[in-house]
């Protein structure tokens, strides 16, 4: 299946998500910054609340594009034991650098929502979109974040993703939508005739007109 763009594959999956139509305590999150495009759409044509949710990269001592783990806001994160070892990182400087990702997470929200207060997720069925799952790491952490704001129950609803990845969230979360499975994926803008990069200024844009 081909998407023109994350409008079209938003508006695609809010078909596949009518149950949760005008549904109370539900949200719609998306993952900054191609995943809240996808969101903005499917949170619309539901009649329910958008939220996004920002996952940060862990980079190596000297070596920042070396991914150690990730992070978002709240949780934990998810982080790569073996490579940790065998660089020899210490736990304080995991710990310092986390606080770090965490504090930008931060003012990078604050900056989209531009003050005004994001919705709670506690309690409530999360609904969360990005544009395509590869690897499954950003989506992860992103799970593992929205557990620990004490979601009621967690949905993901993806366009795109290979099996063997989808088969794997299906054992993280609640229940799983995806539109497309294919087997042989590459990369999530194979699934797209446009597959610009989303800048702040747009997700800013839809939040504020949300």
């Amino acid at each position: 299946m081909m998407f023109q763009d994350r409008t079209e594959a938003g508006k695609k999956l809010a078909t596949v998500l009518q149950e949760y139509e005008g549904q109370e305590d539900c949200v719609v999150v998306g993952l900054a910054r191609g995943g809240v495009v996808v969101a903005a759409e499917v949170a619309q044509a539901l009649g329910l609340p958008l939220d996004v949710i920002i996952v940060r990269k862990i980079g190596a001592p000297d070596n920042e594009e070396l991914a150690l783990g990730a992070v978002a806001e709240e949780g934990a994160g998810v982080f790569n034991d073996h490579l940790i070892a065998l660089l020899g990182v210490s736990e304080q400087y995991l710990r310092k650098e986390t606080e770090r990702q965490k504090e930008i997470i931060k003012q990078r929200k604050l900056a989209y929502f531009r003050g005004k207060s994001s919705p709670t997720l506690s309690k409530k069925t999360v609904i969360l979109v990005d544009d395509g799952i590869a690897t499954g790491a950003s989506m992860k952490v992103a799970i593992e974040s929205v557990r620990g704001q004490k979601a009621a129950k967690i949905v993901l609803a993806i366009p795109v993703a290979p099996p063997d990845t989808i088969e794997e969230m299906t054992l993280l979360v609640d229940e799983v939508f995806c539109l497309s499975k294919p087997e042989s994926f590459g990369a999530v803008g194979k699934f797209y005739r446009e597959f610009a990069q989303v800048s702040d200024k747009e997700v800013i844009s839809i939040l504020q007109n949300k």
